[in-house]
């Protein structure tokens, strides 16, 4: 799958709905990518004879962000399960952060908007206002939550060309 083809909102769009959820992991690791983050794909860490998988480990300076990646269609019971992925993440971040000697941020990556935006802490962004949510982390990182993503109208500037990624 050739990523560099998504040139707006709405190739962006369509690309997230029709991948396999391995791609779709993919495609937030690129998002990410294309922001100058270092990125790994699928990483599996070991420690005190237990073992944790992370979708996506992005690096950018001295951050770390851990991102769990979930491409779930409508359903009733959503919200449950993004709280109880979230709980789990939380705990796989913990553990990353106690072998790697790493503080490391945990955010939920998911295909459609929820309903809502944190939950214990955690943001959950949907696939197409990651970008933004992305060129904001310096801000999150630090502490600083006064961005209100879920605001921001969905524009082709959300997702900017190729040639603009990163800036």
């Amino acid at each position: 799958m050739n990523f560099d083809d998504i040139h707006s909102i709405e190739d962006l769009s369509v690309v997230s709905e029709e991948v396999v959820w391995q791609n779709f992991e993919r495609l937030a690791a690129f998002i990410f990518e294309k922001n100058n983050f270092l990125v790994n794909v699928n990483i599996v860490k070991t420690g005190q004879k237990t073992k944790r998988q992370y979708d996506v480990i992005a690096w950018k300076g001295n951050q770390t962000f851990l991102v769990e990646c979930k491409k779930w269609a409508g359903n009733r019971y959503r919200l449950s399960a993004i709280k109880k992925a979230v709980e789990q993440h939380k705990e796989r971040t913990t553990f990353y952060a106690a072998i790697t000697n790493e503080d490391a941020v945990p955010i939920l990556v998911t295909l459609i908007e929820e309903e809502i935006q944190f939950y214990e802490g955690v943001p959950i962004v949907s696939i197409q206002k990651l970008n933004s949510f992305v060129n904001e982390l310096d801000d999150y990182a630090q502490g600083n939550f006064g961005y209100d993503y879920e605001d921001e109208i969905a524009c082709e500037d959300d997702l900017p060309l190729p040639e603009q990624w990163g800036e």
